[in-house]
């Protein structure tokens, strides 16, 4: 589920990323490329004519998770897959400034990286 709400951030924010005015069909994509394997990993990347560039690479992982019975005490541990996926984005905001998030999203929900995103304490 962390996971897919990560999904959804990134593409909400290239969708504010588009320079307004401009609607989607007239922002052509320059380069485009997708593998996907029988496995659950992929890959794929597109860059637009307006400078939105992403990248992003997905595997399936085994975990081992805390197993509870019906009152929620541990009676165990079992493993269940979990998607991680790796990428980037960039786009120009309407200052011209470039912005680039860098992410990874896995067991432990949707974790952005960029020089203009705010660090939160170490705990």
């Amino acid at each position: 589920m962390k996971v897919f709400i990560g999904i959804i951030a990134i593409l909400v924010a290239v969708a504010y990323a588009a320079p307004q005015g401009q609607s989607d069909a007239d922002t052509p994509i320059v380069s485009q490329n997708s593998d996907i394997q029988p496995d659950g990993s992929f890959n794929y990347a597109f860059e637009t004519g307006n400078g939105i560039k992403v990248e992003d690479q997905g595997t399936i992982k085994i975990v081992k998770v805390p197993k509870t019975d019906a009152t929620g005490r541990a009676i165990g541990e079992e493993e269940i897959s979990v998607s991680v996926q790796t990428g980037s984005y960039q786009y120009t905001a309407p200052d011209g400034q470039i912005y680039t998030v860098r992410y990874i999203a896995d067991e432990n929900g949707f974790q952005p990286q960029g020089d203009h995103l705010p660090v939160g304490p170490v705990v």
